[in-house]
């Protein structure tokens, strides 16, 4: 079928449902408080499942009904009890989740890294790996210097590649001719020329490797040229990629994408360890807060050195205080290097600082300055002379602590940037570890929300924190939007005091906090059940757990996010991605959502593989659709699907479905696709 009339089919059946589900999907965050009302036992565990996970897999149901929802609940609560090994396995390959933040830089090397050992300020590394990434990036770094000199000389051509023959007389070394008279076009032929031919070479010599063992394949690529290697590296795409590597370790497999852009392996671990874990874990709930907290105190993994960063602050700031105390994981957050970095604490510099009175008498460098330049900034970038920088003070109360109607003013978030000036870290080539410098911090008592801190270097950043954390704003604020996630997007005020009276009562213990959210009657109540609209991830996820596809690769996956407008780490803003529905309810969001449905369910998504088989549990019943569609109903959505649902399903498979070109045991049927893939695209799957 053309792609064309494939889609209007999408459409169609998209246009169909959404008759009934785009005024439904949008009014489920703007539902009327939750009144009581008495669920079901099996209703119970299918809400429970639903709001304490990233959606239920097949038998989950029935688990959580043997052992009682109330003890599922408390057994989640407390994760260490629950044992994630099989998780562990999965996540094994992926070294830098285990990495500290110096050797992930000197394994994936930035380009400050690389050019420090072209300066001799650094040694190149003796590992053979890690060896022929630095002299990859080495290479290139030369290439881009070698394009910048030929276009600042005019009157000169500009060098061919010296992977060339015209260079084999020397290093950087061309014909005498060539530089008495330019022949730019040329000479730039010879260079796209040049390139082809390398091209080609790595394409023939990847496919001559693929026939030797693995560590016969690796030992030769190390003994390639550093052009020949990211030629290699280059032409390495896709299912290509995959068969290359199939058999290496994990290091070689990092060692491989490095040779092309070593920033972006931190960040493609980090990815795919953050869609294993929501979509493998056992311990659900973990994985729920932890991302619930993320988001909460963004960082946007885009920010220069926090491409770095952001793994440790996840691992040892975010995942460690997920369900333990406000405070604790707010303090953890303020000394985080990835925070600092993110929001520019770490260049703050106090007006009144030895520092900042040190620049000011003595403005031109080498003439006697009494104090040293500013510790972390790099000579030409950013404010170069410090300054005062509010960014993180003003987000702290707004989106971290207070809220932004929290009772705080213009003059607390100076005061409170004052406060912290200090607070920086270790240039992040060297780990960014969290240090405080007294030479850039603000001297002098501050005023914040009315209470008097005294001078006390550092600590008084502790007091502010500690102030922040047991204000009653915050106890509010942090219990509205916990109670936004759970429950519904304009919670009940009355669940949302009660709960912020825990706060209070508890001393910010947020496993105390939500013990009171899910024994209220709110989050019981019939209004709340599937409430709430999925964002992308929790879409995504819980498609893949629906239909017990076996993830092979999750960046595919996570690219699908991107396309589906929820980038993994990458939100830009501190403000963090909505949990509200009408941040995710349009009409092309929700078409988005259907590709992704039809996608996953006719194999189309590169590694993630579904079973037929497993999709409608053993049974043989593709042949016949009534029954194919009833064990999906029961399957995919607990039952719970509305009858207009049901007749707009049974309506598109009147139409008949041409059959996937790629058809095979392991991959659903036309039938049982198209059934699952609209299923999953229901207005009753978007909801949770």
């Amino acid at each position: 079928m053309p792609f064309e009339r494939r889609r209007l089919l999408l459409v169609t059946a998209f246009l169909t449902l959404g008759s009934i589900g785009f005024t439904g999907l949008a009014r489920a965050g703007k539902k009327k408080a939750p009144v009581a009302t008495h669920m079901d036992e099996r209703k119970r565990a299918s809400h429970a499942l639903e709001r304490l996970t990233f959606g239920p897999r097949s038998g989950d149901l029935d688990r959580v009904l043997a052992l009682g929802v109330d003890k599922w609940i408390d057994l989640e609560l407390d994760p260490d009890k629950i044992d994630d090994r099989a998780l562990d396995a999965r996540l094994a390959p992926f070294r830098t989740l285990r990495m500290d933040t110096q050797e992930i830089v000197e394994s994936f090397p930035p380009p400050q890294v690389i050019k420090a050992v072209m300066e001799g300020k650094r040694p190149m590394p003796s590992d053979p790996v890690k060896r022929a990434v630095y002299q990859a990036q080495i290479e290139r770094i030369e290439e881009k210097n070698g394009r910048k000199q030929d276009a600042a000389s005019p009157n000169t051509a500009p060098a061919a590649s010296h992977t060339s023959a015209d260079q084999s007389a020397g290093e950087g070394a061309r014909p005498a001719s060539d530089a008495a008279s330019p022949r730019k076009s040329t000479l730039t032929e010879q260079q796209l020329a040049q390139r082809r031919e390398d091209r080609l070479y790595a394409d023939l010599k990847a496919q001559e490797l693929l026939d030797k063992p693995a560590d016969q394949r690796m030992k030769e690529v190390l003994e390639m040229s550093p052009e020949e290697q990211r030629a290699l590296s280059t032409s390495l795409k896709g299912q290509k990629a995959d068969e290359f590597m199939e058999g290496m370790n994990p290091k070689q497999k990092e060692a491989l994408i490095a040779l092309n852009n070593p920033e972006r392996v931190a960040g493609d671990e980090l990815m795919q360890a953050k869609l294993l874990r929501a979509i493998y874990s056992d311990r659900q709930f973990e994985e729920v807060m932890t991302d619930f907290w993320f988001n909460h105190f963004n960082v946007f993994i885009g920010k220069g050195a926090d491409r770095y960063l952001v793994t440790g602050y996840e691992r040892d700031v975010i995942r460690p205080h997920a369900l333990g105390k406000f405070e604790d994981l707010l303090v953890a957050t303020a000394k985080s290097p990835a925070m600092m970095f993110y929001l520019d604490n770490w260049l703050s510099v106090g007006p009144e600082s030895d520092i900042a009175q040190g620049i000011r008498r003595n403005p031109h460098p080498g003439r006697g300055r009494r104090f040293p330049p500013h510790p972390n900034q790099a000579k030409g970038k950013g404010k170069r002379n410090g300054g005062l920088n509010e960014n993180y003070g003003r987000e702290l109360m707004e989106l971290h602590t207070l809220g932004v109607n929290g009772g705080y003013t213009q003059k607390d978030v100076t005061e409170v940037a004052r406060v912290l000036t200090g607070w920086t870290i270790d240039p992040p080539q060297k780990g960014g570890g969290f240090k405080f410098e007294e030479r850039m911090h603000e001297p002098g008592s501050k005023i914040v929300l009315g209470h008097k801190i005294k001078q006390h270097g550092e600590k008084e950043g502790m007091e502010v924190l500690r102030l922040l954390a047991r204000h009653p704003s915050t106890a509010h604020f942090i219990c509205s939007k916990l109670a936004m996630r759970f429950v519904s997007d304009d919670p009940p005020p009355a669940l949302v005091d009660r709960m912020a009276e825990t706060f209070r009562k508890k001393d910010g213990k947020i496993r105390e906090v939500l013990k009171t959210m899910f024994n209220s009657p709110e989050f019981w109540s019939d209004d709340a059940y599937r409430a709430k609209v999925k964002t992308p991830l929790e879409f995504v996820v819980s498609a893949v757990r629906a239909t017990a596809a076996e993830v092979t690769d999750a960046l595919p996956l996570a690219r699908q996010l991107n396309t589906l407008g929820m980038p993994l780490y990458g939100m830009q803003p501190p403000t963090g991605y909505s949990m509200k529905s009408d941040a995710w309810v349009n009409s092309s969001a929700l078409l988005g959502r259907m590709n992704f449905s039809m996608a996953l369910v006719s194999g189309r998504i590169k590694g993630v593989e579904l079973d037929s088989n497993r999709l409608t549990g053993g049974t043989t019943a593709a042949a016949d659709s009534e029954r194919t569609l009833a064990i999906l109903e029961s399957s995919l959505l607990a039952g719970d699907v509305s009858r207009q649902t049901h007749d707009a399903i049974t309506k598109q498979l009147e139409n008949p479905q041409p059959a996937p070109r790629k058809a095979d045991k392991s991959s659903p049927t036309s039938n049982v696709g198209m059934i699952a893939g609209l299923i999953l695209g229901s207005p009753e799957f978007q909801r949770r």
